[in-house]
């Protein structure tokens, strides 16, 4: 059977609605404070837990959602180009701080 355009423009819309779907299933995971990375850097999920001894330039009105280097991914988390492929929590916050502009 021949097929037309529209049977094309239907199954291409369906298949392009199926990736989007597909990418959300595959969704990023969070940065554990376990992570050597997040070690190293002195992540912490919930900034209010900073050991301020340890790291003492940090401030309680720093937080990764106030980062330069931070972009919200949701309304809790998002993208940090520090962790390439994972999220850190937006309350969080890690010794590379640095205020947004």
């Amino acid at each position: 059977m021949k097929s037309t355009r529209r049977q094309f423009m239907m199954t291409s819309a369906a298949g392009l609605a199926s990736m989007g779907l597909a990418s959300t299933a595959n969704a990023q995971a969070m940065v554990a404070e376990t992570d050597a990375q997040a070690i190293a850097l002195g992540y912490y999920a919930d900034s209010t837990k900073v050991d301020v001894a340890k790291f003492p330039k940090h401030k309680p009105d720093q937080f990764c959602n106030k980062c330069a280097l931070y972009s919200a991914k949701g309304a809790e988390n998002g993208a940090c180009s520090i962790f390439p492929g994972k999220l850190v929590a937006g309350p969080g916050w890690c010794n590379l701080w640095v205020k947004k502009a």
